[in-house]
Parts: C-alpha cells; structure tokens; sequence
C-alpha cells in the first residue's frame, strides 16, 4: 500500500473549506483514465514503483479494452501553487465514457461540486460528452473545459477550444490545454481546480447525512459502501442508520481511498469515504440511499438520484445444464458489483434453463457476459438481445414480452415498443449518409444543428429495437468512424410488430422466435432459413426448415437425407478400432442439442442466437 505523504491532514478533521469534490467526464479513449494516473504521481499518493497504467481501472475487462465500467474515487493532497501553506484534499472519482454507464456517471455527479470536462484536442465533442456536460449542468456543478492530448499531431486546440467555449459559455482562452500522457499543464489544472470549485457546504453540527454513491463486494470484509458526506460526521464503531430501508449496523471500519484504502476516526463534512458494516448482502446498501446514525438521526433523507431501467434483454444459458447453479451464484455476486444489473430464471424448449438478464445496452451485456465466463469459467450462449414490447389484446388483456416466445397469440389490437431520442455528431459531409441510415431504421427527424463549420448535431426519433442490433457499426462505417452517437429512452410508440417463428421439422423451436416489424419480416425469415440450412448437418430424414408468421410459412429451405454409419469401414481387426470410433461419435454427439427429432449443433445456436453478429456495436468503443 502507497505511504500516503506526511502532510495530509488527519481524514476526521479535515476544514471542509479546504477540501474540493469533483471528477472528470469524458468520451471512450479521451485520455480520462491517463490524467488520473498523472494527478496520482502529481499528488505523490501512488509511488512511482507502484505506478501503472490505467490505476484505477481494477478490472482486467477495463484495463484491456481501454474503457471505464466502474467509478472509482480517490483522495489526492494538492497544495496550490499560489499558496503553498495550505494543503487541499482533492476528492476525485474516476466515470465512465460510455452511453451504457450513464447511471454511474449520474452517482459520480450527485457527489462532487465541479466537474472536469475532458475533449480530446485532435477529435472534439463527441456526443456522449454532450450527454454527460448537460447532466453536470442540470446538477448545478463547475465545469472546467479541458482539451487533452495537445502534443498529438493532429490536434487541432485552437478550432476545438472555440467548439467548447460556446457550449459551456466561456472564452476560448479560458479552455485550458494539457497532455495526460506527459503531465503538460496538469499541475495548472488542478491549480484551476482549487481556484474555481466550490469548497462543499454542509452542517457539522447537524444530525450526520451522508449519500451513498457506489457500493462493491469484498469476498472478505462484505460490502464495502462509498459515501459523501452531507452534513454531521460518521465515527468509527457508532450505530449506523440506512434510510430507506431502516436497516442499522455498526461501523466496524470508516475510511478513505488514496487510492488503496486508508482507514480513520471518521468522516466530516464534505468528505468522500467508504464505509465497512460487514454486511454480505449489497442490497442493503443501495446506491442513492442517505445512512444517518442511529441514535439522534437525521428525519429527513437526501434527494436520491433514479434507479436505471434496463433497456435491453438478452437470455443467458449454460452450454452444460449441470453449469446452471453456478450461473446462478455468478450473477448473484455479479449483480454485488452492479446496481443496474436484473434477471430472472426462464426455461427454453431448446437451450434449457437459464436466465432472462436486462442490460442496460449492448456494451453492458458484451462486458458481464465476459465477465460470467472469464470470472467463474463458465461457457454460456447469450440470446440475441431484444427490448420490452407492450402488447395489447382485442379483449383488452395486456401483456408485457421480454422474450420473443412469450408474444401472445390470437388477436391483437396494438404493440407498443419503445422509442429513443438518438443524437450524433458528426463531419458535415456524412449528414446525407446519416439520414439514409436512420430513415431505413424507421428514424424522425427532429431537428440538426451546426456546432461549427464542419460539425454536426442531428437529433432523431428512433424505435429501441433497430438501435440494439447493427446500427452502430453500421453508423460507424457509414461515416469512418467519425460518428458518435447518444440516446436516452424518450417512452413508445405504436408499431406493425410481428412474431416470426422458426419451425424444424414442424416443430417450433422457440429460441430462433423473433419480433420484427411487418415490413422486415420476409427478409429476416430468408436469411435466417437461409444460415440454418447450412448449419444444421444433414439428417437420416429430409428435413423442411421453415419461417411463419402465425400458421403463414414466408421462407423454406430443405435439409437433404443422408446416412453415415462410421463403422463401415471395420470389417475385421481389433474391437478397440471399433470403439475408437464410437467414442469419437459420441463426442460429437454430446455437443449436440436436440429439438424434437432434429439434432442441432451447439454452434447453429451460436451462430444464430448469439449478439456476436448482431451486437457489435457493443464490442466496438462509441
């Protein structure tokens, strides 16, 4: 653990005026992570032997993708350069970039007075920033502009420093200019934070508040809760009140993080800490919550910030049913470690038990799948995602489907699905290529705006179900990867919704079901015919593969007979030759899943089911 310098004062008696809360918000791959790692050198909390890159990045996921999944906060000393006496606790929390991780960034906000806004000088705003800047605005917080990399060569600070000016409202000399990689000009801006963030205010003598703003699970000590304290002051081994839940428990340990964890006596006013209650059960800590003491407590709890809503489903099974315990108790360690993530057990005639999990988008279920599988070993096959249809019958009964084999049937009168506001920013010279693209996918216009000559902001109204698939690679390669994109859930709206069923056989398989617009439903059941003929092998019977709409077949392929009998060729010679290759066929047989009395390949369902193809927008960094 770094030696945390000498001259820090002691956590529990920290002058509230001398103290500064604010973290940093920043597009994927805008250098967020790098300037944390230079304000922790800067600072002196992390010795250089122990530096490396992306510090507070904790999970392998983030360290090798280059993105943020989780906040992390951190307490750095600063002493000003304009006075030196005067020894500043910089409370710092890492956010992430991505459009998926918005509910982290909105906890991050909640529990800082300033923010740093982070623009990579050789890129500009990208549209998730813009999303991010106007949270922090409608939170009331400092913005300190802030264009990164200037030592790049393409950068270009001068155009985009005017670009940042108008948004936030300031002169363009104002937008300082720093390099993360270098450490150029990262003193000056943490100077800047000193001089323009407000010192937090709060009651020392009130009755202690303090919002709880993350929460991780330790498999040794339980949960361990990160706090900023509102009013009063939290002291160790005193009685703890959670309110909303009414849960009390004793403090057995309170302290901060510079940046490994670093226990105290207490935490005072606008301080930002952690919280030990050996308590194994996260949910007793929730995000948003206001913990007071128990004895002379506060009456009244903090505004909390919204719960996130997931907004995509995907189901997730083992490859071995026997696995399916253990998936349970990986998502429930999982779900430890992340507020936003909700499931629920389902059973599919074809892939047997599993779980129906809600994410929060496609990148979000690209990084807990991975975890699933890297953390706990286990080998899964994720259904391709799907959002929350509303389907309303003639007899007025409604019914709410997360999964395509739960549409109803017989007649209906109205399917609602839900609609987003989509926004991209991109060159001037891609707007036709853009209008193109969202127009097919069922887009409305709403509005587009200049930001500068050669930048544009195009707004559009967009059903959820045509953004989860490929449209972001498909934005992406339209524009050469200079577009990026940003949505938020804007309600739903009525729309020609049908169920394509996939019959083997004539038999349903209930995983290939899909919902898709009337329009789209011809194409999608050739193309998916089409792929199952050639991944489902040949069978001893013919075998009609079929797409319907109710009792209306719209595609047919036709497997072809045959026979293998792998014993043909022993005529004679050892028994052991012959059960090698009985062996073997069992092997194969055993990755096998069997619909009806059609075998399905273990890969057709990958293939077929899984968002590899369809999600790679999830993979790639928006």
């Amino acid at each position: 653990m770094p030696a945390i310098p000498s001259h820090v004062p002691e956590p529990s008696r920290t002058d509230p005026a001398l103290i500064r809360n604010f973290c940093i918000i920043a597009h994927i791959d805008h250098g967020k992570s790098t300037l944390a790692d230079r304000m922790l050198q800067l600072t002196g909390v992390v010795e250089q032997r122990q530096m490396r890159a992306q510090y507070l990045d904790r999970m392998d996921i983030e360290r090798e993708r280059g993105i943020t999944i989780k906040s992390q906060a951190v307490r750095l000393p600063w002493a000003p350069s304009h006075d030196k006496d005067a020894t500043h606790i910089l409370n710092m929390i890492d956010t992430p970039g991505h459009v998926d991780f918005t509910y982290e960034v909105s906890r991050s906000l909640a529990a800082c007075e300033g923010t740093i806004l982070l623009v990579d000088a050789a890129q500009g705003i990208e549209a998730q920033t813009l999303a991010n800047l106007y949270l922090a605005m409608e939170n009331d917080l400092t913005i300190i502009p802030v264009l990164n990399k200037i030592d790049l060569p393409a950068a270009q600070p001068e155009k985009f420093a005017e670009e940042l000016a108008n948004l936030v409202g300031c002169d363009p000399d104002d937008v300082l200019k720093v390099s993360a990689k270098t450490g150029l000009g990262v003193d000056a801006l943490l100077d800047k934070v000193v001089a323009e963030i407000p010192a937090p205010v709060g009651v020392k003598d009130a009755p202690a508040r303090a919002m709880i703003f993350d929460s991780v699970y330790d498999s040794y000590r339980g949960v361990v809760t990160y706090v900023r304290v509102i009013d009063g002051q939290l002291n160790k081994r005193e009685r703890i009140r959670m309110m909303s839940t009414g849960a009390t428990h004793e403090l057995l340990e309170i302290g901060t993080n510079s940046p490994e964890m670093l226990a105290a006596d207490g935490l005072g006013v606008g301080e930002v800490g952690y919280l030990i209650t050996g308590v194994k059960d996260v949910r007793q800590s929730k995000v948003g919550d206001t913990v007071t003491s128990q004895h002379k407590g506060a009456e009244e709890a903090l505004g909390g910030y919204k719960d996130p809503r997931p907004m995509v489903f995907s189901g997730l099974y083992p490859l071995d049913g026997s696995d399916y315990p253990l998936l349970r108790e990986a998502l429930d360690k999982l779900q430890l470690n992340d507020a936003a993530l909700v499931y629920e057990p389902e059973t599919s005639a074809a892939l047997g038990f599993g779980f129906r999990v809600g994410f929060l988008g496609l990148l979000h279920l690209d990084v807990i799948r991975e975890r699933l599988e890297r953390e706990f070993n286990l080998d899964l096959i994720a259904t391709a995602p799907n959002v929350v249809y509303r389907v309303i019958m003639e007899d007025g009964t409604e019914h709410t489907v997360t999964n395509p084999s739960e549409f109803p049937e017989g007649k209906i009168d109205e399917v609602y699905e839900p609609v987003v506001r989509a926004t991209i920013l991109a060159p001037t010279e891609f707007i036709g290529s853009i209008m193109e693209l969202c127009q097919t996918r069922r887009g409305t216009l709403l509005g587009m705006d200049y930001l500068s000559e050669d930048r544009v902001e195009i707004r559009y109204t967009l059903p959820l179900a045509e953004i989860v698939f490929d449209f972001f690679d498909q934005l992406k390669s339209k524009t050469r990867g200079y577009a990026s994109l940003d949505y938020e859930p804007t309600g739903e709206q009525t729309s020609s919704l049908v169920k394509v069923d996939i019959l083997l056989h004539g038999d349903k398989v209930d995983a290939f079901s899909a919902i898709t617009h009337k329009d789209q439903a011809y194409a999608y059941g050739v193309r998916l015919v089409a792929k199952l003929k050639e991944l489902i092998p040949r069978q001893a019977f013919e075998v009609p593969v079929q797409a319907a709409i109710g009792s209306r077949v719209i595609a047919r392929e036709t497997i072809r007979a045959i026979r293998k009998d792998v014993l043909a060729k022993c005529y004679g010679g050892d028994i052991s030759r012959k059960r090698k290759l009985l062996e073997k066929q069992k092997e194969g047989k055993k990755r096998m899943k069997m619909v009806g009395s059609v075998e399905v390949p273990q890969e057709a369902f990958i293939a077929v089911l899984s968002s590899d193809d369809s999600a790679g927008s999830g993979k790639g960094k928006k």
